[in-house]
């Protein structure tokens, strides 16, 4: 039940008729200034005075005076005034997804695939928006957008719960990643099917169940069956493992600008491809996720 009791809100019209009187120590002046009649303005101090419970002027025939209260109300009112108006901005940014906070997951090969640049593109378009940005593996990625600890990620191809959509962002074929030293290094189109004596590094099975699979189907394609010797749970990772001479492995064809020593990366014939998609919660309508969502889609279209 609203309380009868309860004093209203100050209209900031009043606030700005009290300013200008205020100033102008006269109500003739101040009413020159807002171009207003003097009876109406007499009418809104009053009008604040009754609001507020206190009185603001004392008035006389040859002069008009701030009492203590009017003095304290003339020193904060252009503040409030000023944080009025600032208050609108934001709200009016925030409900054009131009100010806010986005919370954004990625796996660590989205490093090589353009994620700086993109990030920086929609910082310079967003100045104001905070944009917060975390690595994990696509599991996690999905686990944390599903349930609100993120609002969009970049992840592995992966099956997703029906309340998350998603957009390819990436498609790019795979390749053989060997150390430079190793003979099949100066193969121009390796064959995997002699590969049968090598270790393999392969991305781990419980980071991302897909990929696995994916690079299985891949040897598998090619008549191998790989000795899978290590598993790990990031592309840069598996470079590493193969730079110092611990294997070698099937890596997305971007792990190639990473910039490790000693690797060698060559293509070889397959189907599938290495596929990254952004995601996001199919219910989050917000204004800021619209305008992030369409400047990656844009960037990466």
């Amino acid at each position: 039940m609203e309380n009868i009791d309860e004093p209203l809100p100050i209209d900031t019209r009043l606030l700005r008729y009290f300013i200008a009187v205020a100033d102008e120590l006269s109500f003739s002046r101040a009413a020159q200034r807002l171009h207003l009649s003097q009876p109406p303005l007499s009418y809104a101090i009053k009008q604040l005075e009754e609001n507020l419970g206190v009185q603001l002027l004392r008035r006389s025939s040859r002069k008009v005076e701030l009492t203590a209260a009017g003095a304290a109300l003339h020193r904060e009112a252009r503040f409030l005034l000023q944080r009025n108006n600032e208050l609108r901005e934001l709200v009016a940014h925030i409900d054009a997804g131009l100010k806010g906070r986005l919370k954004m997951g990625f796996v660590g090969s989205m490093m090589y695939r353009g994620l700086p640049t993109m990030v920086a593109r929609c910082r310079s378009r967003y100045p104001d928006l905070d944009i917060a940005i975390t690595e994990m593996n696509s599991a996690e990625l999905i686990d944390m957008v599903l349930h609100g600890g993120l609002d969009l990620g970049f992840v592995h191809a992966n099956p997703l719960p029906a309340e998350l959509s998603s957009a390819r962002v990436v498609a790019e074929p795979f390749v053989l990643c060997t150390p430079a030293d190793h003979p099949i290094a100066q193969a121009q189109r390796p064959e995997l099917a002699s590969l049968t004596k090598e270790k393999f590094v392969f991305f781990a099975r419980n980071a991302s169940p897909s990929y696995y699979q994916l690079l299985l189907a891949i040897c598998q394609e090619a008549g191998l069956i790989p000795k899978i010797a290590y598993e790990v749970r990031h592309w840069l990772s598996v470079v590493s493992m193969v730079s110092q001479g611990m294997g070698v492995a099937i890596v997305p064809a971007c792990m190639a600008t990473c910039g490790l020593p000693n690797t060698v990366f060559l293509p070889f014939p397959h189907t599938p491809r290495s596929e990254t998609l952004c995601i996001w919660r199919r219910s989050d309508t917000s204004q800021v996720l619209q305008n992030i969502r369409t400047l990656i889609l844009e960037y990466y279209g």
